[in-house]
């Protein structure tokens, strides 16, 4: 079993950006130091929700302060890039950390489309010819393409990645069909914070499809992320958690800070929209659904225990800053985790 975090580095309207990544930095070399496995970090544009419009730059930034955590970006928003100059980027990564680098894929959010100017269908064209670029470009040599989106001639991706045939591909699955087509591209599997059960099915669904396919190389790993904060005592850190995960899904809902409080009972109408979240979170549902693990160390550990049990996860990796949550909090809660 692997230990992870997962990153978005909200804004915080009283920490200005600079110290904001300057804490996100203290924050995954400390979890190096502790012996965590991986760090992934989502990648969103325009938005409070979350700053890191770019994180390869955050993992190039690490490479040279860490030596063994292995490093993604979940996801890299496909349809955004020219495939070409992303397939260099990673080799370049690659090299950078050493042979560390996870490739996490996806089509993002339809917010970004609209506001790039690509609707689903021609976001969803660029995702699969993306992928198709990105595999010649790892795995070929010189070669010549033409698509819908993009067409290259006599190109080749220099420099490669150190990884053979390319860095593990990891696409994050939200929709119960998703876990199948995963393990049929040979890809790896991410799963947010889903309900328990759902992640329990999915994990299952997914191994199922590879032992059909006879467990072809290339894939088969499961990564499950779940909120995590961990204080001295279970009072201490249910007092102080679900308002800070209410204030990420009001992010999540509005890209921008609004209000300098905010009440858990708005909780349900901010993520109520979530197929797999029937009715909405609320403060109970996040103990009941498993979507957080939430107090003390000896209570965390045995939830956590029981979770795994459950899903069956190869890592499980915890989003441990979120909302307003201060930088000692995080980084106390990330001790005491370990």
């Amino acid at each position: 079993m692997r230990f992870g975090t997962f990153s978005y580095n909200q804004a915080r309207p009283w920490v200005p950006e600079r110290q904001a990544f300057e804490e996100l930095l203290d924050q995954i070399q400390l979890t190096e130091k502790l012996g965590f496995d991986e760090a992934w970090f989502a990648e969103h544009h325009h938005s409070d929700y979350g700053m890191l419009a770019s994180p390869n730059l955050i993992i190039a930034n690490l490479a040279p302060r860490t030596r063994r955590l292995r490093m993604g970006n979940l996801v890299n928003v496909l349809p955004l890039y020219d495939p070409m100059r992303l397939a260099e980027e990673c080799g370049m990564l690659d090299i950078l950390t050493g042979g560390r680098l996870n490739v996490g894929l996806g089509r993002g959010v339809p917010r970004d489309d609209l506001k790039h100017g690509l609707d689903r269908d021609t976001a969803q064209a660029r995702f699969e010819e993306g992928i198709e670029i990105l595999l010649r470009a790892w795995t070929g040599d010189t070669f010549n393409y033409t698509g819908n989106a993009w067409n290259y001639v006599d190109i080749t991706c220099r420099p490669r990645p150190l990884q053979r045939p390319h860095p593990p591909i990891y696409y994050g699955a939200t929709s119960p069909d998703s876990p199948a087509m995963v393990a049929r591209r040979g890809w790896n599997l991410a799963l947010s914070r889903q309900p328990l059960a759902n992640c329990a099915q999915a994990i299952q669904s997914y191994r199922d499809e590879l032992a059909r396919l006879g467990n072809p190389d290339g894939g088969g790993d499961a990564i499950m992320v779940r909120d995590i904060y961990v204080a001295e005592t279970d009072e201490e850190a249910w007092s102080e958690a679900p308002p800070q995960i209410t204030r990420f899904w009001q992010l999540a809902t509005d890209n921008v800070w609004r209000g300098d409080s905010i009440s858990t009972d708005d909780l349900p109408k901010f993520t109520e929209r979530f197929a797999y979240f029937p009715g909405g979170l609320t403060v109970k549902r996040l103990d009941e659904w498993g979507t957080s693990l939430i107090g003390s160390p000896d209570t965390v550990i045995k939830k956590a225990r029981a979770m795994i049990a459950t899903a069956k996860p190869d890592s499980l990796v915890g989003m441990f800053s979120f909302g307003g949550l201060s930088h000692e909090q995080v980084m106390r809660s990330i001790e005491l985790f370990k």
